[in-house]
């Protein structure tokens, strides 16, 4: 347990492996005693996995990114109201698969949507509940494109929306991520996910232990 709970986020460009590490993370932070809670978005809950579904829809691109960032908002007042807070006042450890940090990237920055509004949306939907830690998973944006592409051919599935867009737009997002790593340099952390799983999670456990222990001193 750790006293007011630690919230642990993963950013990035598609396929670059955040689901992997958090998976990885949970694993090792269980190892050393920690009670952990597993989470996404958009989803977490059933309310925020039913606004999902519309979000990774293609046809949800019709409506435009002010849409998207109103239902991904509506999605994370829920996801915060009834997991993430409940959870982080419990004392666990929250490991979220994106947060805020998307919304500011995919609808704000690459989107077009205002600051203003993406500030706003902000305040409404998360108040103080930020993380205090965020790995940033870094690839080349053609990297992750191939990725995108061989997983499709493998698992048989169609692209999402978010899926669904060319080079360019995935090094926009891939830029914006960094841009905000350069900003809040204390709360986000580069990681370079072109090195091997093993060596990736080394990193981000070494680094979320230390954060761990500043924030319990």
């Amino acid at each position: 347990m750790v006293k007011n709970g630690y919230f642990i986020s993963f950013e990035g460009g598609e396929a670059v492996g955040k689901s992997t590490q958090i998976n990885y993370l949970a694993k090792h932070l269980r190892k050393e005693g920690f009670d952990v809670v597993v989470t996404r978005e958009p989803g977490g809950t059933p309310v925020a996995e039913s606004i999902r579904s519309i979000l990774l829809n293609a046809k949800i691109q019709n409506y435009g990114s002010i849409m998207e960032a109103i239902l991904f908002s509506a999605a994370r007042i829920n996801h915060v109201d009834e997991l993430i807070g409940p959870a982080l006042k419990a004392g666990n450890i929250v490991l979220c698969d994106r947060f805020i940090d998307s919304t500011r990237v995919y609808q704000g920055i690459a989107g077009n949507v205002p600051k203003r509004y993406i500030s706003l949306l902000e305040k409404i939907t998360v108040d103080q509940t930020m993380p205090h830690l965020t790995f940033i998973l870094d690839m080349s944006a053609k990297k992750s494109f191939a990725r995108i592409h061989a997983r499709r051919r493998k698992d048989h599935h169609d692209l999402d929306h978010f899926e669904k867009v060319n080079l360019n737009i995935h090094e926009n997002r891939r830029q914006a991520f960094l841009k905000i790593a350069r900003i809040e340099p204390n709360r986000c952390f580069i990681i370079d996910a072109n090195r091997s799983i093993d060596i990736i999670a080394d990193e981000i456990a070494d680094i979320s232990d230390r954060k761990i222990r500043e924030q319990s001193i």
